[in-house]
């Protein structure tokens, strides 16, 4: 599965996650242990559920090939339609994982930190596998790619992805028009209101300018990161459980079965508007 080829990479997102610290040493506080320590716990418990549930999936994945459409076999044409379609998959999941809170209830790990930087990159939730990411590449596996060239390509996205959780590289050109930046996802993890719920990329920003989701980074309006109610915690079983918590208890309340299915797939927002207020929400949009 595709945590394999990420831990091979590991090595390199560590060499530039200690370069990226000295570049910053005495000049900003983007960096601290206690955050960094958060997010590689946050990271490990991440990979461990990821290798537990692969067997499971990939097993999914190719029952599903079984009844595909059509017999693709590996070339460089249908790896690279691969590529792309992989990618406006991730861009439809991404998408959904912030309008549909059952999804923000995983993905609001990675969007916790106050700071943005490439460690920030492993801050990812154990509970992925339950809240259904997998799903979003199904489709993948029964029009006729190959379940294993499936999973290594989303590891390929998702390790582009780490590269683009800084704020040492600036805007780069022509770049800006096809590919997802550091720009780019700088503006995705701010939780300024101009910013919050734009540009959710994997490797191609072209996703977020045909559906109407990009928002190009402003110089007058620097990024503020984070959830709109913050969780004062650097616990990484709070942190991924927070959301799940809330969640369920606003689903369970006195309450219209609507009202309750609302709490559970409505859109962050509109789900913490319809309950008590609780100290620390977790919803990305306020």
């Amino acid at each position: 599965m595709s945590e394999w080829i990420l831990l091979a990479l590991a090595p390199v997102f560590l060499a530039f996650v200690a370069l990226e610290a000295w570049y910053w040493r005495g000049r900003r506080a983007v960096y601290s242990w206690r955050d960094t320590l958060s997010n590689a716990s946050l990271a490990l418990m991440h990979q461990g559920a990821d290798a537990l549930a692969g067997v499971a999936v990939i097993a999914v994945y190719a029952w599903v090939h079984r009844y595909r459409l059509f017999d693709l076999p590996a070339s460089a044409w249908t790896i690279a339609a691969l590529f792309v379609a992989q990618d406006f998959f991730y861009y439809l999941f991404h998408r959904a994982s912030h309008r549909i809170r059952w999804l923000w209830a995983s993905h609001v790990v990675h969007h916790s930190s106050e700071r943005l930087n490439l460690s920030t990159a492993f801050r990812q939730s154990l509970t992925y596998p339950i809240s259904g990411m997998w799903l979003f590449w199904l489709p993948l596996a029964w029009i006729g790619f190959d379940p294993k060239h499936v999973v290594a390509v989303v590891a390929i996205n998702l390790a582009f992805q780490f590269f683009v959780h800084t704020e040492a590289v600036g805007r780069l050109g022509w770049l800006e028009n096809v590919f997802n930046t550091p720009s780019h996802h700088r503006v995705h993890h701010a939780r300024n209101a101009q910013y919050i719920d734009r540009n959710f990329a994997g490797v191609l920003i072209v996703w977020d300018r045909l559906f109407g989701t990009y928002v190009e980074e402003d110089p007058a309006v620097p990024c503020e990161y984070g959830i709109v109610k913050p969780i004062r915690t650097h616990n990484p079983i709070r942190l991924t459980f927070h959301e799940w918590a809330d969640m369920l208890r606003d689903a369970v309340r006195p309450q219209p079965w609507r009202a309750r299915l609302g709490q559970l797939f409505g859109p962050p927002e509109r789900a913490h508007s319809q309950a008590p207020a609780a100290p620390d929400g977790a919803g990305r949009v306020g």
